[in-house]
């Protein structure tokens, strides 16, 4: 298990760096979609299951749906 809690900060590393480095802003908030996936899975892992939760539903969810609608209204994404 400490294996896969390595990887998963090594990937979520990886996240952080690219979601500041990617120009395309609506890649850049499915890049920081996953980032939350993935600190809920770590938060799971600590054994913290209401910060995982909440993780999930507010980094993950409700953050997510705001900024693609709010990239929607300013014109960001081109249909």
């Amino acid at each position: 298990m400490k294996i896969f809690s390595i990887l998963m900060l090594m990937f979520l590393i990886g996240l952080s760096i690219s979601v500041s480095a990617i120009k395309n802003l609506f890649s850049a908030i499915i890049v920081f979609m996953v980032y939350s996936l993935i600190m809920a899975i770590l938060w799971q892992q600590l054994n913290a299951p209401d910060l995982a939760i909440t993780e999930a539903a507010v980094g993950a969810g409700i953050t997510t749906v705001l900024f693609v609608l709010t990239l929607k209204k300013i014109k960001g994404v081109k249909k």
